[in-house]
């Protein structure tokens, strides 16, 4: 069952982290979009990778 949790929450992060690039690409933003889809491909391996990014980069957004 947790294995089962595990790889649902994986999958979900994935999607998130597909749908941040989808809008950054939909806000111009080319670079973070990129960044965005890259972690997503690499999230099936490095679990939470794909959310890591996003948040850094809105942490990025946001001092700047």
């Amino acid at each position: 069952m947790a294995n089962l949790k595990s790889k649902s929450m994986n999958k979900l992060s994935i999607v998130s982290t597909l749908v941040d690039a989808a809008m950054a690409f939909a806000r111009g933003r080319k670079k973070s979009g990129l960044l965005l889809v890259g972690a997503a491909a690499l999230s099936s391996r490095v679990p939470g990778l794909g959310t890591a990014v996003s948040l850094f980069l809105r942490l990025v957004r946001r001092l700047r």
